[in-house]
């Protein structure tokens, strides 16, 4: 089994969290291939990361979105993927506001292009404010184990304050989740390397 991704991905470390896990249930053998925009881009369908190659019953899997390889890792580990409604909702949601979000990010690295310069990018931006927000009015578990939704929100709130597109000034829930997730060696240990 190959995972393909980048570290500073929030999708792909959402991944990386799953397969360690799985790792260290002693179920899952998983190389990670580190590749950037440029690999994606040939060996990926979709031109995004992470993406997942492997070979299970003689047949070739290959999945390129993290929620598909998430529901795989988690399968062939033993695990479960969601049995809660309300922690999918959080997952699917999050979603939707990190795709905003690492828009926003490349539209202004890549294009100098800011979310003052049209409504519909505004509007991406107020959609990031408000959930965060939203977000905020949840107590999450304060040690792990942590659902697939609290790890989606932990990369995320972790991404968002290492390439400073967010503050959580005042989102204490959002600071305490975040602090626990930290302390997890599992996602310490997936964390961003220093200067990327």
């Amino acid at each position: 089994m190959k995972l393909f991704g980048s570290y500073t991905s929030p999708f792909v470390r959402h991944c990386r969290i799953a397969l360690l896990e799985g790792q260290q249930k002693g179920t899952l053998e998983c190389e990670f291939v580190e590749t950037d925009i440029v690999g994606s881009g040939k060996l990926s369908p979709t031109k995004k990361v992470p993406f997942l190659q492997d070979v299970n019953d003689g047949k070739e899997v290959e999945l390129t979105d993290s929620a598909s390889i998430l529901m795989y890792l988690r399968e062939q580990s033993g695990q479960t993927f969601f049995n809660d409604a309300n922690d999918f909702n959080l997952f699917c949601n999050v979603n939707t506001v990190l795709d905003a979000s690492v828009n926003l990010f490349f539209l202004e690295l890549k294009d100098n292009i800011l979310p003052t310069e049209g409504s519909y990018l505004e509007r991406h931006r107020e959609r990031v404010a408000s959930a965060l927000s939203y977000f905020n009015e949840r107590e999450y578990s304060a040690q792990a184990p942590f659902k697939d939704g609290e790890l989606r929100l932990a990369c995320f709130l972790d991404w968002g304050l290492f390439r400073k597109r967010i503050s959580l000034d005042g989102l204490d829930n959002l600071q305490a989740l975040l602090n626990a997730a930290r302390n997890y060696d599992v996602f310490a240990n997936t964390a961003p390397p220093v200067g990327s």
